[in-house]
């Protein structure tokens, strides 16, 4: 990969093939924002991924008031995958499930599962619009791989069907203090953040009734469950993670 002379100050993820010499063609909403908004013309750049082949850098070739075409030039960066982690959630209000999504996408979660629990406040939620929170997290944080946002889905039958070989890390509240870690097992992993109101006396006792499920603590003091993901996030990363 030769070095490029210049490089893109904008990314954008898009749903296309990407490769050399290979024609994108912007959507009316793509294309309002760069050429628009950002102001960006015929010979500027733009950084493009797909979760798929890698970051490249483009060059605008047509710059429409509703349309545009980019022209991919060379590829600036290789597909970088995050570990085999996913992030289960009971989600909460509005912006604070926002921040849960975009934060998991920027620390390398490769799934997010919006999960229905007893004592879940928020039980709607919009696949789509959390799924974009994560796809503009992934621009603003140099990523090239966005996570699946799965449909919100009821934690039991989560858990009936759980898979075999996946270890999942069970943030408990009520060890808060007794300095439950995690153990320091390779494989696929998950982890569970449970609901404002925290889990349920049978949600506890599933779980820890499960092989694959492992009780942790997050330390001395409660948490907010949005907090709670991103201190959850960090544990696993410094312990097993790609950090």
């Amino acid at each position: 990969m030769v070095p490029f002379m210049k490089r893109a100050k904008v990314r954008l993820f898009v749903d296309q093939p990407l490769g050399q010499g290979q024609s994108v063609a912007l959507s009316r909403e793509q294309a309002h924002y760069l050429l628009g908004v950002m102001r960006l013309g015929v010979g500027d750049l733009v950084a493009l991924f797909n979760g798929v082949d890698g970051e490249w850098q483009a060059e605008v070739a047509e710059a429409g008031k509703k349309r545009g075409i980019l022209v991919c030039v060379e590829r600036s960066a290789s597909l970088r995958m995050p570990p085999d982690l996913w992030l289960l959630f009971a989600p909460i209000k509005k912006v604070r499930t926002d921040f849960i999504v975009e934060k998991a996408a920027e620390m390398g979660a490769a799934r997010i599962f919006p999960v229905q629990t007893a004592f879940t406040n928020s039980e709607r939620t919009r696949r789509d619009r959390l799924q974009a929170h994560a796809v503009e997290a992934a621009e603003q944080c140099g990523g090239t791989y966005v996570p699946e946002v799965a449909d919100i889905a009821r934690l039991d039958r989560v858990l009936a069907e759980w898979p075999a070989d996946r270890h999942l890390m069970f943030c408990d509240e009520g060890l808060a203090g007794e300095g439950a870690g995690l153990p320091h097992v390779k494989g696929p992993w998950a982890i569970l953040i449970g609901p404002e109101g925290g889990f349920s006396d049978d949600e506890r006792a599933r779980l820890v009734r499960m092989e694959q499920a492992h009780a942790v603590s997050l330390g001395p003091r409660i948490l907010r469950a949005d907090t709670a993901a991103v201190a959850a996030l960090t544990v696993w990363q410094q312990a097993l993670g790609d950090w």
